[in-house]
């Protein structure tokens, strides 16, 4: 190997002119890029992993026997280690070494695919989901942080967050269709299979992924030291109380008393939890991670901005499939409107200007689009005509621009500023509450659109007409309080972040201050 390339590859071993783990921006050799690939692909399997597998239950419960009540568990299984753990995960990272625990982690994510894809049982498969769920919350921060540190330099930073946050919001659209696609045309077990091919390219680009810094180079005082035990155990028990809570939530209700009784550990445990890393010499998610205005502010925005988006997801599905009778693969085709707008926003637009302009100029009007989004599907109606072109395809199109610019740029906040240890737990902490959002969200749309449909249908009857009307007016009714929820996210964002506070600014500091 030249040494050109190994300076490519270990930024630490070139010029004593150059900056210790600076990528070298001004090289003409394309391989550089390839730490981007192989970072996308990982992320494109956590998020697709979180949806793919939705439209394949009924085939897998047949398959594999599965009862009514267990059937949820495929996706809870996956679902509440990734939310819990993603604490754990990012401290890991920066204690191991992010490459390092992204190359073991990814490993492992494909190992649990395939063992769920040769799932005989259903304890095997919801074995092998939880096992991608401990992997996943691993593999995020652990991307995030290679993402931050090897792109550096402006112009290449918004391009590789364009495309890194492409996949964020792609991820779950594309997962829809690709369950569809290969539970009606192959087999459910592909989608779990699907992972080790992916995961198999990622590999191949592994070699020219940044290496870990040495221990000795990791500045002292951000947390380089032992693991914090006691914040581990609170923030583990805490996180998925809180997850598994809510999931419960949507079908035993809010009154249910296993719900209020892990509800209220989850509040206390977190709380006990902040107390505890208040006091701690190195502390599993340092508070100073969080005090940050810019980074606290995309932190609540992406949580605002998920808790919003969820209820319209199950919305676009529900009524291309029942309404419009649309097979599972053409109703991921429909949402794919909202994927294409999204790939635009993000690589086109956030990709574009991130270096350009500050951050506020991009969320605030990403947000307000995505609110109007939400209020044109909130009018449509069971009877609805030319629901595609008056409807459908503007909403998705306002939604996935929105989605692609504001989380290409909250996720290029999130970890601005941050030191190399601590990098792991800010993406971890962006990550969790992305979780802790999209899981409320979906607890609380599915509350109000099951109450306004039973309101509704006290008014109109329960014929076979009136429950398709009075489900999709509940659905209207929980879009008009998704549509709330960004409007808030926007007044956040408006609020928090200062115009001074852009993406060229942010991403060319390497430490808290």
């Amino acid at each position: 190997m030249s040494r050109q390339d190994q300076k490519w590859r270990d930024p630490q071993q070139g010029d004593a002119g150059e900056a210790a783990g600076e990528v070298v921006a001004d090289r003409p050799d394309r391989r550089r890029w390839w730490p981007l690939m192989v970072i996308a692909l990982a992320q494109l399997m956590i998020v697709l992993d979180g949806t793919i597998v939705n439209i394949a239950l009924p085939s897998m419960q047949s398959e594999l026997g599965m009862s009514d009540g267990d059937r949820q568990w495929a996706v809870i299984a996956y679902v509440l280690p990734f939310g819990g753990l993603l604490l754990l995960g990012g401290r890991i990272s920066g204690l191991v070494g992010h490459r390092r625990t992204f190359l073991i982690s990814l490993v492992g994510f494909a190992a649990a695919s395939a063992l769920g894809g040769a799932a005989n049982g259903t304890g095997v498969l919801f074995g092998a989901r939880a096992l991608q769920g401990v992997f996943a919350a691993a593999m995020a921060p652990a991307a995030l942080s290679l993402l931050t540190l090897t792109f550096t330099d402006p112009k290449e930073r918004g391009k590789a967050f364009g495309v890194y946050g492409a996949m964020g919001a792609a991820g779950s659209g594309v997962g829809l269709l690709a369950g569809g696609v290969l539970t009606e045309f192959l087999d459910w077990r592909w989608c779990l299979w699907v992972n080790v091919p992916i995961a198999a390219v990622a590999l191949l680009g592994l070699p020219y992924v940044r290496r870990d810094e040495p221990a000795s180079r990791t500045p002292s005082g951000t947390g380089a030291g032992g693991l914090d035990i006691p914040g581990v155990l609170l923030s583990v028990s805490g996180l998925a109380a809180l997850v598994y809570g809510l999931s419960r939530a949507e079908s035993r209700g809010w009154d249910d008393p296993l719900v209020l009784v892990l509800l209220f550990a989850s509040v206390a445990l977190l709380v006990a939890f902040v107390a505890v890393e208040a006091r701690v010499r190195q502390p599993l998610l340092p508070l100073r991670v969080l005090r940050h205005r810019a980074r606290g502010a995309a932190f609540l925005v992406s949580a605002l901005m998920l808790a919003a988006l969820f209820g319209c997801f199950l919305f676009l599905s529900y009524y291309a499939q029942t309404v419009l009778g649309y097979s599972p693969v053409e109703a991921g085709l429909t949402i794919m409107v909202l994927v294409v707008g999204s790939l635009v926003g993000s690589m086109l637009i956030a990709g574009r200007l991130l270096s350009r302009v500050n951050v506020r100029t991009l969320m605030v009007p990403g947000l307000l689009a995505m609110a109007a989004g939400l209020l044109i599907l909130s009018f449509l109606e069971a009877d609805s005509e030319h629901v595609l072109a008056l409807y459908l395809v503007p909403a998705q199109l306002l939604i996935g621009l929105g989605l692609g610019i504001v989380l290409t740029a909250a996720t290029s906040l999130a970890t601005a500023e941050v030191g190399y240890a601590d990098m792991g737990t800010a993406s971890a902490a962006f990550n969790a509450g992305q979780q802790v959002g999209g899981a409320v969200g979906t607890a609380l749309f599915n509350t109000v659109a099951t109450t306004a449909t039973a309101a509704y249908l006290r008014t109109h009857g329960s014929g076979s007409g009136s429950v398709t009307a009075g489900t999709v007016h509940g659905f209207g009714v929980g879009l008009l309080v998704a549509m709330g929820i960004m409007l808030v996210a926007a007044l956040v964002a408006a609020v928090l972040l200062r115009p001074r506070t852009g993406g060229a600014s942010a991403a060319g500091a390497a430490a808290d201050r």
